[in-house]
């Protein structure tokens, strides 16, 4: 088994410090990346100071008459609640720390203005989204929620693009793909808290002890940045998390590698279980797909290896 040498101490390069120029960058890290990598090249070159992308691809759609009328009756406005995880493609605030933006965001503005209805927007934590679906608090929610057979026993989803589990570490470190989690063994695994990566690496940890060997310590943050402190400063000796944050990631800090991909995973707006509104966002991501709406979101935010046919309801979990 491959482990990781002993950590450089190295500067860790916060996102809020990265040029607008840094985004010219690829954002394929180093790895095998196949066919089914996003591209930073994809990119559009127009960012804020912070390095997030700004070009508007959004306000030119139109309301889909089609898709509109498969609303429910009198549904003129939803609560949407957005998990903020300040790194690209993912949501993140704007400099006037207000204002959101990113992939999710898009995606969910472009459905909004194709259905001719508003979408009043609330920052909340990942792992609080999907339980408030549930008591109502919200009526959708968005986060690169993935569908699982799991989450589908209490969530309804509508996919719009594909996306999954990847790892990452230090340049220095000797490991190069993750094929088996018995490679982690030993290790410390930094991830997101109530994700289906902490899900998975939970519930595979005796594949260690069943081998003999020391299991795998799951260290789990709510934010993006305190995870990659973690991996520069060594206490975390390797990272799993989305294949397009982590691609974006590596491409924008220094002394951190893309290792590979490590299972896809459909990703989709979630619902309470039994929504009547499912078959108009459906309607409405497919239209996108139809007009060249859902191609220019991919491109602002480098994400084209995401991209998906159609959109589905809450399809089965992707085993592959």
């Amino acid at each position: 088994m491959s482990t990781p040498s002993r950590p450089r101490r190295r500067h860790f390069i916060p996102f809020a410090l990265i040029t607008s120029a840094t985004l010219l960058l690829t954002a394929c890290g180093s790895g095998d990346s196949g066919g089914t990598g996003s591209g930073g090249s994809d990119a559009q070159a127009a960012a804020n100071s912070d390095g997030i992308p700004t070009t508007d691809v959004v306000s030119s759609v139109k309301k889909d008459a089609a898709a509109a009328k498969l609303l429910p009756s009198g549904v003129g406005s939803l609560n949407i609640a957005v998990s903020v995880s300040g790194q690209p493609p993912g949501t993140s605030y704007l400099e006037d720390g207000k204002t959101l933006a990113g992939q999710d965001v898009d995606f969910a503005k472009a459905v909004a203005k194709t259905l001719g209805i508003e979408l009043d927007y609330e920052a909340a934590s990942f792992e609080a989204i999907l339980p408030a679906l549930d008591s109502g608090k919200y009526d959708l929610g968005v986060g690169n929620f993935g569908v699982t057979d799991e989450r589908r026993r209490t969530i309804d989803f509508v996919t719009y693009v594909n996306d999954g589990q990847g790892f990452a570490t230090r340049d220095d470190s000797k490991l190069t793909k993750i094929t088996d989690l018995k490679q982690l063994c030993g290790l410390n695994v930094a991830t997101t808290a109530g994700t289906t990566f902490e899900a998975t690496l939970e519930d595979n940890k005796k594949v260690c002890t069943d081998a003999g060997k020391d299991a795998y310590k799951v260290q789990t943050y709510s934010e993006q940045g305190a995870i990659w402190s973690s991996l520069q400063q060594g206490r975390s000796d390797i990272v799993m998390s989305t294949i397009n944050g982590l691609r974006y990631a590596v491409a924008h800090q220094e002394g951190v590698k893309f290792l590979n991909e490590y299972h896809r995973l459909d990703v989709g707006f979630a619902f309470k279980k039994g929504t009547k509104l499912a078959p108009a966002f459906q309607a409405a991501v497919n239209e996108l797909i139809a007009d060249g709406t859902y191609e220019k979101i991919l491109k602002k935010w480098g994400t084209t290896g995401s991209e998906i046919e159609q959109s589905q309801i809450s399809p089965p979990e992707i085993k592959d």
